[in-house]
This record gives C-alpha cells, sequence and structure tokens, in this order.
C-alpha cells in the first residue's frame, strides 16, 4: 500500500483543511491529567514536523476537566473539544472522536497519563509499513493483578480464540488507523476494543507493537471486572453479526437441531427408564427442570440477539448516534 505519512516530510506546503493524524481521547473525571499529557502531545508532534488535531470527548465529566479543555483549546487551536450532555461510556465517547476526526491516520489513547504518546511515532512507522491498523500491546502493564490483568489476560485469550485474530492486549486504547478502516463503523457496548478484529475480517492487515504504560498518577480507574462479561456478551453480538447476519437460519436452525435432538435423547431415556428399569417417572421432577432450565436459556439468548438488531435498526436507518453533543470547539 501507498506509504499515508512520510515522518521525514516538510509540511510547510500543508493546505489548512490537510491533516495527517487525529489523536481522540475520552475524557472523564481527569481534571489533574489533561495539561502534563497535552504537552507531551505537543513535543511528540513537534519533534515530528506532521500536522495533526486532538480531538478530546468530555464524557459528562463531572470535575473541571471541561474547564481545563476550553483553556487547552483557547491556546492552541489544533485541539478541539466535544462534550457530551452526560456520561455515555467510552465507546461513545470514540465513537465522536471518530465522527469529528478529519486526519489520514486516527489515534485513540487514554486521557490518565498510563499511556505514552512517545509510542505515536513507533505507530506510524508501522502504517507507513503498509499495515491498517497497529494495536497497541501493555506487555508491562502497570496495573493490578486480580482485578485488572487477570480478567484481561482471559478475556484476551477468549476474544483471540473465538474471532482468529490473534492479539496480546485488545483492551489497550492506543492503536493506529488508516481512516478508511473506521469509515462506516458504528459502535455499540464496548465494541471499540474489537476495530482490529472487524478489520481484520474485512481484510486490513493488522498487527501489534508492545507499547509503554505507567502506573495511574491522578484519580481512579473507571473499570473493574464486571467489565469482562460485557466484553463477552459483545463478542458473542460480534460474531454473530459477522457470521450470521445475512443467514440468521444457519444460527437459529443449528439450536433447533440441537434442541430437538436433546429431546429425542430424553424421549428414548424416558422409555428405556420406564420399560426395562421399571421406573415411574412420574415420581421426579428431573425431566420438567432439564426442559424447563433448557428452553428457558435459548429463550433469553435469543432475545438478547433480538433486541440487538432492533437497537442496531432503530439507530442505523435513521441515521441516529449513541450520544449527544452539548457543546463543540475549534470544530
Amino acid at each position: 500500500m501507498d506509504t499515508i505519512i512520510d515522518l521525514n516530510k516538510n509540511q510547510a506546503q500543508k493546505t489548512p483543511d490537510s491533516v495527517d493524524v487525529t489523536v481522540f481521547i475520552p475524557v472523564y473525571n481527569e481534571e489533574e491529567s489533561l495539561r502534563p499529557l497535552q504537552e507531551k502531545i505537543n513535543q511528540v508532534f513537534g519533534a515530528l514536523n506532521i500536522s495533526y488535531e486532538v480531538i478530546y470527548v468530555d464524557d459528562g465529566s463531572k470535575d473541571k476537566s471541561f474547564e481545563i479543555l476550553q483553556e487547552i483549546a483557547q491556546a492552541n487551536p489544533s485541539v478541539k473539544v466535544v462534550k457530551f450532555r452526560r456520561n455515555y461510556g467510552q465507546t461513545a465517547a470514540m465513537s465522536a472522536g471518530i465522527d469529528h476526526a478529519q486526519g489520514k491516520v486516527l489515534i485513540p489513547m487514554d486521557s490518565d497519563l498510563q499511556n505514552d504518546p512517545q509510542d505515536i511515532p513507533r505507530l506510524l512507522e508501522k502504517i507507513n509499513e503498509g499495515y491498517d491498523v497497529v494495536s497497541g500491546w501493555r506487555k508491562n502493564r502497570k496495573d493490578t493483578y486480580i482485578d485488572r490483568k487477570l480478567p484481561s489476560m482471559i478475556a484476551n485469550k477468549l476474544i483471540s480464540v473465538i474471532s482468529g485474530v490473534s492479539l496480546h492486549d485488545y483492551g489497550c486504547s492506543l492503536k493506529a488507523y488508516r481512516s478508511e478502516v473506521l469509515k462506516d463503523i458504528r459502535l455499540y457496548g464496548e465494541l471499540h476494543r474489537f476495530i482490529p478484529i472487524c478489520a481484520s475480517w474485512a481484510g486490513a492487515r493488522v498487527t501489534e507493537i508492545p507499547v509503554n504504560h505507567y502506573e495511574r498518577q491522578f484519580g481512579k480507574s473507571k473499570y473493574g471486572i464486571n467489565r469482562t462479561f460485557k466484553v463477552i456478551l459483545d463478542l458473542f453480538i460480534l460474531k454473530f453479526l459477522t457470521d450470521y447476519l445475512t443467514k440468521p437460519i444457519y444460527f437459529f436452525g443449528t439450536i433447533s437441531i440441537a434442541s430437538m435432538v436433546l429431546s429425542i435423547l430424553a424421549f428414548v431415556t424416558a422409555v428405556w427408564l420406564r420399560v426395562f428399569e421399571g421406573i415411574q417417572l412420574d415420581g421426579t421432577p428431573l425431566p420438567v427442570l432439564g426442559a424447563m432450565f433448557f428452553t428457558v436459556s435459548v429463550q433469553i439468548l435469543l432475545i438478547g440477539v433480538l433486541a440487538d438488531l432492533v437497537m442496531r435498526t432503530y439507530y442505523e436507518s435513521q441515521g441516529k448516534r449513541p450520544y449527544y453533543i452539548d457543546k463543540q470547539i475549534n470544530l
């Protein structure tokens, strides 16, 4: 593929609307981290000498984050701010960043200073090698083991097995994408972490590089172990939409056949016990309980799938977004 960004290229002839790189950053109650983060970003792009923009998405912060972002944006026209009316979550914030980005390469990152802007040039070098997606790998992750690292390791392994895309760290926000990879993506739930999977399934070249990771200096983490279960459910939906969206009968038919096989086995077993063992089945609740729990489990699963499809139809058929913007700066 053609090189998107030449890191050694003189950018003096760039037009005002031409942007090489967009960095977009979800923010939720990170008032102490924002100024140091912007200083580091300025240093990185000052050395690269390429055009860039930074889009902060204030995800309904309750502290002084937005006031600080206003000050940063007033001092630097390359900084743009989107403010949500309330907290919608990281996926919605990243979706807003993608929607407003003008760069040829898009780089999301966290606002808590645990990601290192100094890794950005290395991500761009991989993009220049022809990759469409470069995913960061927090190889030496500075988080607690039980509630952060262990659930993440389990989730990453499970995602790799189910998706067939082998990455060590799907949860690392620091990644680089060619803009066309993200052009038509709509994000819901926790699907932002699955963008490399969607891109790979669509034929994009995906790679991974180790990146720096630091201990949180200010505030506290917004995530807990419960996010692992949400990720697994979102992965199920992603797999369904990818494999069965145009042929759902294969999915539902498989479940139907499995259910029929179980019914036949239950019937044959009941006949065997009654005829050859002389057991009266009306004295035990086990057949009824087994049938009830199996039926309820299948129904709940299918209702969840149908509900997700209805939600996607609601948003995408009407051009709706899963967030509402309160204010914008420099956009």
